[in-house]
């Protein structure tokens, strides 16, 4: 008989309370690059912070998690991301 453990990385049980997902509720009250921000800024943070809080590997994994929504999210909207580049330019 196996255990089932927390997936504290890619669905922590305190993020699905509800009837949606946080990430999903963030997203869906953001544009498209306010919310490529967001997962950014949060893949920096789990980043930055991830020798201090004694969970190392874990922060780690939290980071590469919110890079590949990000990765996932950019791939997903092409159009924006052309217009992001010409409004580089």
């Amino acid at each position: 008989m196996s255990k089932t453990f927390p997936d504290n990385v890619n669905s922590p049980s305190h993020y699905n309370s509800g009837a949606i997902e946080c990430i999903d509720a963030i997203q869906a009250s953001m544009t498209t690059t306010e919310f490529w921000g967001y997962l950014k800024g949060n893949s920096i943070k789990y980043l930055w912070r991830y020798r201090y809080k004694g969970h190392m590997v874990q922060d780690l994994e939290k980071s590469v998690w919110y890079t590949t929504k990000l990765i996932d999210a950019i791939k997903q909207n092409e159009e924006v991301v052309k217009q992001n580049y010409e409004n580089s330019k």
